[in-house]
């Protein structure tokens, strides 16, 4: 494989880290060339410096703040202050995601990772995708923009499908599996998650990750949103793909041919493996990680989806098949509600709940002829409605005007 420059967005987050360990670990096969990152400016200056990244976009920094750190970093370390292009502002990580590298890796959490996903492609580079939600609220905008090929996917559920597709035909393709750990909450009724706490909701079984993320884990959101995920990257119906919950997670997701085999996946609960993918596709670079050890004895399970106590899956599909604005309306009322329920304003079973609501009241106007800005539209209005619901309480959802 030849050399391939890099941008990494979202740098200091669990996904961007890894990236720069992968390209660390594997000398002359990348060059960083841009870096984005939120706020924190002693990591990515760090970055910058460990990497000569010729551009660093920081969103919740000065200029002079994020020159100061990168220059107090390189004294330390014994070298010279460092002087690349540095960006600031709400639109810092579109401008690194259209810089022009080789490959775009974004990393991003939420659907402000939308505009930059729309740059990278727009630029001509591999789109890495780590950040799912600008996908799923962009939907057939993201589709348009995109070449064949263009969209490697990062999750580790997206990523296992589309190494398994290797073995196959499209149409020869049944379903697809997507399987879940089932999170903290594994077993557990819907009653007997009516008082479960925001500490036990981010403990995780097998992946430590962010606070939104985590939780959407928990409320199987997360699933939800990969069902849709998937529907777009891989053009397959909804209704022809599956969720099952596997608490080892060793599968990462299968895909059962016409014929009746299937094909999955393996290795152990980790994101190095997609994550090189996503920067090398379609070639594997060596030693990413340690494999699973076979001379070990072990079970593994699997376990249908409890629809009821988590509704969540059910609940994406119909929104996925609505299309237009609908999943923009589901993921943004979804993280107003997480932040709501860390905050205990509302009980764990409430944040599915009002996010139904809010879809529910949502009309799906301009479904037929999406544009950016109308979907950042549908965002917002689904951030305020959901936080209307939150202060109004249950049983109260007349004071927005449907949209």
């Amino acid at each position: 494989m030849t050399s391939r420059s890099v941008a990494v967005l979202g740098s200091t987050g669990s996904i961007g880290t890894q990236a720069l360990e992968v390209v660390t670990r594997h000398p002359g096969r990348f060059t960083v060339m841009a870096l984005s990152a939120g706020s924190n400016v002693d990591l990515v200056a760090r970055q910058a410096v460990d990497h000569d990244v010729p551009l660093v976009a920081v969103a919740g920094a000065e200029v002079a703040r994020v020159r100061d750190a990168m220059a107090a970093y390189a004294a330390v370390v014994g070298r010279s202050a460092p002087s690349p292009d540095v960006v600031v502002g709400d639109e810092a990580a579109t401008v690194a995601a259209e810089c022009g590298a080789d490959v775009v890796l974004n990393g991003i959490t939420g659907s402000i990772g939308l505009r930059p996903t729309l740059a990278a492609l727009g630029a001509g580079s591999v789109l890495a995708l780590a950040n799912k939600e600008s996908l799923i609220v962009g939907g057939a905008l993201v589709r348009a923009a995109a070449r064949p090929g263009q969209i490697v996917p990062v999750d580790s559920e997206h990523s296992a499908i589309a190494q398994s597709l290797r073995g196959g035909r499209a149409r020869e393709v049944r379903r697809l599996v997507i399987t879940a750990s089932g999170g903290p909450f594994r077993g557990r009724t819907r009653a007997e998650l009516t008082d479960v706490t925001p500490q036990q909701a981010l403990a995780h079984p097998n992946f430590a990750m962010g606070r939104v993320v985590t939780t959407n884990s928990a409320t199987m959101v997360n699933k939800g949103l990969e069902v849709i995920e998937a529907h777009l990257l891989f053009d397959i119906p909804l209704d022809r793909i599956d969720v099952v919950v596997h608490p080892q997670q060793q599968i990462h997701s299968m895909v059962e041919f016409h014929d009746g085999s299937t094909i999955a996946q393996l290795g152990p609960p980790r994101m190095l493996v997609p994550i090189a993918l996503g920067l090398s596709w379609p070639e594997r670079l060596e030693d990413v990680d340690v494999p699973s050890d076979w001379s070990i004895a072990q079970t593994w399970e699997f376990h249908p989806l409890d629809d009821d106590a988590f509704p969540a899956v059910r609940l994406a599909r119909q929104v996925g098949a609505a299309g237009g604005t609908f999943p923009a309306v589901y993921n943004a009322a979804n993280e107003v509600c997480v932040d709501a329920f860390h905050d205990r304003r509302i009980r764990f079973p409430a944040i599915v709940d009002t996010v139904a609501r809010v879809v529910e009241r949502h009309n799906g106007r301009n479904h037929d002829a999406l544009s950016v800005e109308e979907v950042l539209t549908a965002d917002r209005w689904a951030r305020q409605y959901a936080a209307e619901l939150i202060g109004a309480g249950p049983g109260d959802d007349d004071s927005t005007e449907a949209w």
